[in-house]
């Protein structure tokens, strides 16, 4: 499948594509590497919780099916909405986007993105009889910013929101709501645990606006790599990577954090290379860096959880 899609991207012939299977094809929309976005804040608000004594074996299985659910249906959002904005064209770097590809119609993936959404509902209703109307406002909030973040009147990506939408529902919310469902509360603790994941998840977003910085400008995406220029976006990169290494230093100094606090530093060589990417390359050449983002936020996000359970 890499090779197809390598091959598609670079050249914008789908032909050989058009023979895939169509589960291929819906394993392409779905782009299942993004998928970690979703799991590594489920794993971390239930160590979180685990660490005060209190973990629903069901929450954590209902959080991590209705998070990567809303995941999918954000990235069949983006696949339609950027291509009704022209956002993905044939000088597009990144992978291959199914709809204008002219593998699925327009029709076809916004019904899967509504089917997607309405069974991330169904999978959150344990998870609001557990959290009442505070884990239903985030359920809901969460599916209206999927779909804002490239589509309607005023998208969030298109105006350099995306970083801070990304900071939010992937990072900061989805860890404090995983964690409100065991424990019924919210706590500082919880909102520190929170941060790296939010900052790492963020740049895994920044990664691939970096890679886009020409085509979006070209098509009015005004993304904030975009805003201020590939530089300062690779500064914002580094400070994220920064930033989340240093949080479980200062969670440990101050007393929040018993066990090991360095587990998550046994990724560090991997973000070196990382940085070393995002700092030489462009274009294309960036791709490597953000599939290892992503990588690099599950793996964090596991090491951390560990850290937390110990």
């Amino acid at each position: 499948m890499s090779g197809h899609t390598a091959a598609a991207t670079s050249t914008r012939d789908t032909r050989p594509l058009q023979d895939l299977p169509r589960w291929r094809v819906w394993l392409l929309a779905a782009r299942i590497p993004t998928l970690s976005a979703a799991v590594a804040p489920v794993l971390v608000g239930s160590a979180a919780a685990w660490a005060h004594g209190r973990f629903i074996p069901g929450a954590l299985v209902a959080a991590l099916v209705s998070s990567t659910l809303i995941q999918v249906g954000t990235n069949f959002a983006n696949d339609l909405f950027d291509f009704k904005k022209g956002a993905d064209t044939e000088k597009r770097t990144g992978p291959l986007r199914v709809t204008q590809a002219g593998l699925v119609s327009p029709q076809e993936i916004e019904r899967a993105m509504w089917i997607t959404f309405a069974l991330a509902v169904v999978a959150g209703l344990y998870l609001i009889y557990l959290g009442g109307w505070p884990i239903l406002a985030i359920g809901l909030l969460s599916i209206a910013a999927g779909i804002l973040y490239t589509g309607g009147p005023w998208p969030l990506a298109y105006h350099g929101l995306g970083d801070l939408f990304s900071f939010l529902f992937f990072g900061v919310i989805a860890v404090c709501g995983t964690y409100l469902v065991h424990t019924g509360s919210v706590s500082a603790f919880a909102f520190v645990a929170s941060l790296p994941v939010a900052m790492i998840v963020t740049a895994i977003l920044v990664a691939n606006n970096l890679r886009d910085i020409e085509t979006d400008r070209a098509a009015g995406k005004r993304t904030l790599a975009v805003r201020l220029g590939a530089r300062l976006t690779k500064l914002e990169y580094i400070a994220l990577l920064a930033l989340a290494y240093l949080i479980p230093v200062v969670m440990w100094a101050f007393g929040w954090l018993s066990g090991p606090f360095w587990l998550p530093w046994l990724t560090l060589p991997l973000a070196v290379r990382l940085v070393r990417i995002v700092l030489t390359q462009t274009g294309r050449q960036l791709i490597p860096a953000l599939k290892g983002t992503g990588l690099l936020h599950l793996l964090f996000g596991l090491l951390f959880a560990a850290s937390l359970l110990w």
